[in-house]
């Protein structure tokens, strides 16, 4: 796997050799962009934080991998923490950031002494002034939003505030702040180093009803089918979930890439594949994201803190067999509400579950109806 080759302090030699203004040039040229879900090119955010002026500026390592079925910033962590620490450094270095900090998901708390060990060693080869400290979070799903990392790290409550402005402006303690994911990191490292780099390779994190659950790497355009199979699945599929946010889709074969995804209105997001079989009620699927999201909603906006609390009534209703058409009608007229008026990307993708779910199985909801 790509992912997986260490660069070795190489690169960082490399980015120091070229200056900041080589790094932005090499990394937009190799078109790296960010592996959290919007894949905005890593060069253009990080000009941003370099032409604005301040007497501090900051790096954030966005390793709270919150998303269910999403494990693949988990198997960087433990297995080429090196590469990400001379990503962090080398991005720090580049924007002007003396001060880094990698924002651990709760769950991974095993992880930091180990990675603490990596950074006392890595920082001590590689000589720089940057200092990377490692921020716990407490499980909070929210926090994977970076507005809501930079409230949770200043010492607040994981909440999301409106923008602009954008963190790489104004972010952490009110100063430029450079927020990638683990992902991201490990590519912006490899990506000045090696020449085989490929920046098509992603990497997707395969789970569900499958034998061999796992994180697979495949260049975008790979079949959504030769993917499944790799993972070898337990019974005849019948869907797909990109994630929770990322919605669903009938299981067929198709060139995964996020325009085709779109065209199905889902989103590609983090690389997540949730297999669903043949045996498996989408409303039951539905439910269970619901429950889900309506633990997360951090209570900020009305929409999303009132909107799924009634998503997830309306839901039992249909799976108690109580409700009538115009159940199935307010469902999908509450969860459109809920995406277009969210004030964050929890509460803007809550329902495209929903959304897509409607779309493409229209008769599991149907069924349920009173006639």
């Amino acid at each position: 796997m790509q992912i997986l080759k260490k660069t070795q302090l190489k690169a960082l030699k490399v980015a120091r050799d070229i200056g900041p203004l080589g790094v932005i040039e090499r990394l937009n040229k190799k078109r790296v962009v960010g592996r959290g879900g919007a894949s905005f090119p890593v060069s253009d955010k990080w000009k941003y934080a370099i032409e604005t002026k301040s007497d501090k500026k900051y790096l954030i390592c966005n390793a709270d991998e919150g998303e269910p079925g999403t494990f693949k910033d988990k198997l960087i962590l433990m297995k080429n923490p090196e590469t990400l620490i001379e990503g962090i450094i080398i991005a720090a270095e580049t924007i002007g950031a003396e001060e880094a900090f990698i924002y651990l998901r709760g769950e991974y708390i095993g992880l930091k002494k180990i990675l603490e060990s990596k950074i006392k060693n890595i920082i001590k080869k590689s000589k720089t002034n940057i200092s990377i400290d490692i921020v716990v979070g407490r499980g909070a799903y929210i926090c994977g939003e970076e507005t809501a990392i930079i409230r949770s790290i200043q010492g607040f409550r994981g909440q999301p505030y409106y923008k602009p402005p954008f963190p790489p402006v104004e972010g952490l303690f009110r100063k430029p702040t450079v927020i990638n994911n683990v992902e991201t990191l490990v590519n912006i490292s490899q990506a000045l180093y090696l020449n085989d780099y490929n920046p098509d390779l992603r990497l997707f994190s395969v789970s569900g009803a499958v034998k061999k659950p796992g994180v697979y790497e495949f260049p975008l355009g790979t079949s959504l089918v030769k993917i499944v199979e790799e993972a070898k699945p337990r019974d005849k599929v019948k869907a797909v979930y990109f994630g929770c946010f990322g919605g669903c889709m009938k299981y067929k074969d198709m060139e995964l890439t996020p325009e085709n995804i779109c065209k199905e209105e889902c989103v590609h997001g983090a690389g997540t594949v949730i297999v669903v079989d043949n045996k498996t009620s989408i409303i039951d699927m539905a439910y269970i994201i619901s429950k889900f999201y309506t633990f997360e909603s951090c209570g900020k906006c009305t929409p999303c803190r009132e909107g799924s609390i009634q998503i997830l009534l309306l839901l039992k209703k249909l799976r108690g067999k109580k409700a009538e058409k115009k159940d199935l009608d307010l469902l999908k007229e509450l969860a459109l509400h809920i995406k277009e008026t969210s004030l964050c990307g929890l509460g803007q993708s809550s329902t495209n579950h929903i959304i897509t779910a409607l779309e493409h199985f229209p008769e599991e909801f149907e069924e349920l109806i009173i006639p």
